[in-house]
């Protein structure tokens, strides 16, 4: 116990500071690569930014771990309404197993109890038992695998198909659309709201949020990254959220959810991307299917960890994407 004591009281927490973003962009590759046994592992996932851009989405949502000043680890939280995740949580190999991961997940718990957070998750390595026990001391406990999914883009879909964007609406519209997205997204779990994610894609021109009407009835969106320098990177469409709203007659919100992977697809095919990238927890089982239907391949997957220990909108019958990476 004394060493475990010792361990956590050299280890300080912060908010992370825009000066130590590029250390932390490279301590984030670093780590991934190193577990994953990237030949290179600084050169994991080159070309996209995972760090900067949710830095600057939400900088007092991201903490760092020093040790005697030294940036050693950095976590960050996301907050969508009455849901909360957190990640990528990053260590530098050579503190690992040093407590850093501990501290650094304190006081984004905290955060989520300020924010009210109903229903808050992560997702992690399945196969590790290290990161899984470590989460289950916060409260967090394993369910359903979610798998991330892609789709060789058929260049043709950007010519034949029609597709509305939020960048095209006027401001007014801008702010009418949001609203329509948080009642869509407050049907399919009360309090979800992926506003800021809208926002952010806009902000910082990271991509674009596609929208799927039933006349002038809002049944879908999807926010997504688009290329090199956002969380997708060279040459993806990386579908961050997306959902379509729930019927009581489950064909129609099949039907609509067909839709908005077509236009997802879509948006892909005229930015010039190669693949359209989505993860879909596998416990929404028809959104699962459906995607493999549709020709989506799984390319890895992880398990997501839930507390309170309960499924939230990851259930049957639910047409929601989405992988808390």
């Amino acid at each position: 116990m004394a060493a475990e004591e010792q361990k956590l009281n050299s280890v300080t927490v912060e908010n992370l500071q825009e000066q130590d973003l590029a250390e932390a962009d490279h301590i984030f590759r670093l780590a991934f690569g190193t577990f994953i046994g990237v030949p290179d592992p600084a050169s994991f996932h080159q070309g996209a930014d995972y760090v900067r851009t949710r830095w600057t989405a939400d900088p007092a949502a991201a903490f760092a771990a020093k040790v005697q000043g030294k940036l050693v680890g950095t976590n960050f939280a996301t907050n969508w309404g009455s849901v909360g995740f957190f990640g990528p949580l990053t260590i530098h190999p050579d503190y690992w197993d040093r407590g850093v991961g501990k501290r650094l997940i304190e006081p984004v718990v905290d955060l989520f109890s300020r924010w009210g957070v109903k229903q808050a998750g992560l997702y992690t390595f399945a196969q590790s038992q290290k990161h899984v026990a470590l989460y289950q001391k916060f409260g967090f406990w394993p369910r359903f695998l979610t798998a991330i999914m892609s789709l060789r883009v058929d260049s043709a879909a950007g010519a034949v198909r029609e597709l509305q964007t939020y960048s095209e609406l006027s401001p007014d519209a801008r702010e009418q659309a949001l609203e329509y997205c948080c009642e869509l997204t407050n049907q399919v779990y009360e309090g979800l709201d992926v506003s800021r994610e809208v926002r952010a894609i806009t902000n910082q021109n990271l991509g674009e949020t596609v929208l799927v009407w039933d006349d002038s009835r809002l049944v879908g969106f999807a926010a997504c990254h688009c290329g090199e320098g956002s969380e997708a990177g060279p040459d993806v469409c990386y579908v961050k959220f997306a959902a379509v709203r729930p019927s009581t007659n489950g064909p129609d919100a099949s039907g609509n959810f067909n839709r908005l992977l077509s236009a997802c697809e879509t948006l892909a095919a005229r930015r010039g991307l190669a693949r359209v990238l989505a993860g879909v927890n596998t416990a929404r089982t028809e959104a699962y299917q459906q995607m493999m239907r549709r020709g989506f391949k799984t390319e890895m997957q992880g398990v997501a960890m839930h507390s309170p220990n309960e499924p939230g909108y990851s259930q049957p019958g639910v047409f929601v994407l989405d992988d808390w990476r």
